[in-house]
């Protein structure tokens, strides 16, 4: 799987949890970070970069993590691989949570919590449309949430300030289910839910994902027959060190040696531009 960042250690963390048996590469892009503000073209091409080293590597399923790089870039992957004649199939983590959104709602009003490229792909919206077209969707960007969470100094007031910021707009919405659409933002789901009430129901990457990776894992016999764990390694296109140490807080296990990869530095792809 791979993410933007250490963002999708939430994601691997569930599977590790759930899917023991299973062996994981983890990809995370720190060098080209954050992905929130890049264009759909930018993304898609970085999606396509990291799939393709997770390929060649010897994935058997490829998981977007990445809420920003599912939006914009599931399909260009899913395309990039049709044409290689590559069988392996690829999950992203927008339908998941989007199908638990769903299901939790009681009065049909649902909120969005993402970065500006995921809010403005209407990713969620249209995914949400096609279970259920008479749902509500409230969709608030939060464009500095995702770097500060990133960010190895303390939970401060600014941060708090910028969820009680974001969450303003759906408790006017009187939402009572609310999809965190960033990977990032579950390290602070307590705080979310503090703001939000307790009654509200908050979904989050992770957990909505593991279903559909047992299932496809089913579906094609790839599933792991061994009895005991499985191995957890990592890849890093920035600085492992740096990965490591923040890593840790994120994934909530060992993160060990971190691999550094040389992808496509940013300037190469583009610097990130809003969209």
């Amino acid at each position: 799987m791979f993410d933007s960042g250490v963002g999708g250690l939430t994601v691997l963390h569930e599977l590790l949890v759930d899917l023991p048996e299973e062996d994981y590469l983890y990809l995370g892009d720190t060098a080209r970070f954050p992905y929130g503000k890049r264009s759909r073209d930018e993304l898609a091409a970085l999606a396509i970069d990291n799939a393709d080293e997770l390929l060649a590597r010897g994935a058997k399923l490829l998981v977007i993590a990445c809420n920003s790089a599912t939006a914009a870039g599931l399909d260009a992957v899913r395309a990039h691989l049709a044409a290689k004649g590559s069988p392996v199939s690829v999950l992203g983590v927008v339908t998941p949570e989007a199908i638990q959104a769903v299901e939790a709602t009681r009065n049909g009003r649902v909120g969005l919590l993402a970065t500006e490229a995921t809010v403005s792909s209407d990713a969620y919206g249209a995914a949400i449309r096609r279970i259920d077209d008479m749902i509500e969707l409230t969709s608030v960007a939060c464009p500095e949430l995702a770097s500060l969470i990133q960010s190895d100094e303390p939970i401060t007031h600014e941060v708090l300030t910028l969820v009680r910021e974001s969450c303003a707009p759906l408790i006017a919405a009187d939402v009572d289910t609310v999809v965190l659409g960033c990977t990032h933002y579950p390290l602070l789901a307590p705080m979310f839910q503090r703001v939000l009430g307790r009654n509200t129901r908050i979904i989050t990457s992770g957990v909505a994902i593991v279903r559909r990776v047992e299932h496809l894992l089913s579906l094609r016999g790839l599933r792991s027959q061994r009895q005991t764990e499985g191995e957890y390694r990592f890849l890093s296109t920035g600085d492992p060190a740096v990965f490591s140490a923040l890593g840790t807080r994120f994934l909530q296990l060992p993160i060990g040696e971190v691999e550094q990869v040389a992808l496509p530095a940013p300037a190469d792809i583009g610097a990130p531009t809003a969209v």
